[in-house]
């Protein structure tokens, strides 16, 4: 059980660094029943800074859209109202809900209000982090996206098996840091990093093998085995690797017809996430690769898809338009 002591902790950093709360903001905490204990500390602090807050429980949701992949993830009317009226958004719950959510009409539109906007990552109070690693998972970030300023084609290798040319030819980077701007996509806090593109919907070719996490199969940590995925101008066509790449073509069956498209491509930038966590997506060293939309998040992206499934890929080498930027997992810029 979580001590409330070290909760205030946790919370304080995710209010008060991450967020920068301030007084007269209306802060919004939608939350799941495991985290209640969370919401209430993160409210407290909220509330010691000056802000107005109000705490959504959305644990009939979470449980429904965990349990089946037709469940939707829009949410209803009047949680979409209090997100658009919101200046902060703060989001505690089970992590692959609040990452999948990060895909609704809601959040687009709050961000483009110029809300700030973020889900809350496990282990609260128990983070081994400082203002210096957050400052270095940021300076990391800016550096890939100085290195891939105009870049046109993206090749990522690794040990695994992953092959895969990609387009990213007029995408604006998207930086997932974490301290959260105005305006700026949502994504975890406080440990994440990310740069992250929309590929080009129908220039990704090649064969992608998800051999860290994978959401929306029902796996709870690392895949038992990789998940292979053979892709042709911008759509998975093939996929294997047992019952996790069952699961997966079930759910993308589930969807519509722009669920099999390679929507994201995305390199994490931080050195406290750990691999099977759900946040391993933000570690250095892998990337991810999100299968559906990218048109609710990234800027430029053009595929439409009430699915957005992100699986990661380790130990990677990318070259970016002839130029090597990471190999076997180590930055090299």
């Amino acid at each position: 059980m979580d001590a409330y002591s070290t909760l205030i902790k946790g919370a304080r950093l995710i209010v008060e660094t991450c967020m920068t709360v301030k007084e007269g903001d209306s802060v919004l905490i939608i939350a799941d029943d495991l985290h209640r204990k969370h919401a209430r500390a993160l409210a407290g602090v909220a509330v010691s800074v000056g802000a107005r807050v109000v705490v959504a429980d959305v644990t009939p949701e979470v449980s429904a859209a965990l349990a089946s992949m037709e469940y939707p993830m829009e949410p209803a009317p009047h949680l979409a109202a209090a997100m658009v009226n919101s200046d902060v958004i703060i989001i505690t719950t089970v992590l692959e809900w609040a990452n999948r959510f990060a895909h609704v009409d809601p959040v687009a539109a709050s961000v483009a209000r110029g809300a700030k906007i973020a889900s809350v990552e496990e282990g609260m109070g128990s983070w081994d982090l400082t203002i210096d690693d957050i400052r270095a998972t940021t300076e990391r970030a800016e550096r890939i996206i100085k290195a891939m300023a105009g870049a046109r084609t993206v090749r990522v290798t690794s040990p695994a098996g992953t092959d895969v040319t990609l387009s990213i030819e007029g995408r604006p980077p998207l930086k997932v840091v974490p301290i959260k701007e105005p305006g700026v996509m949502m994504g975890p806090i406080p440990l994440w990093g990310e740069v992250a593109y929309a590929a080009v919907e129908d220039r990704t070719n090649g064969t992608i093998v998800f051999d860290g996490v994978m959401l929306g199969v029902g796996v709870s940590g690392s895949l038992p085995e990789p998940i292979v995925v053979k892709v042709k101008d911008g759509r998975a066509y093939d996929i294997e690797g047992g019952a996790a790449a069952e699961a997966l073509k079930r759910a993308l069956a589930l969807s519509d017809e722009n669920a099999n498209v390679v929507a994201e491509f995305a390199i994490g930038t931080s050195e406290k996430e750990k691999y099977g966590s759900p946040s391993e997506k933000g570690m250095l060293g892998t990337v991810h690769f999100g299968l559906g939309d990218n048109a609710h998040c990234y800027p430029g992206g053009q595929s439409h898809s009430r699915t957005h499934l992100d699986g990661t890929s380790r130990n990677v080498t990318i070259i970016v338009d002839g130029k090597t930027i990471m190999e076997n997992g180590v930055l090299t810029i």
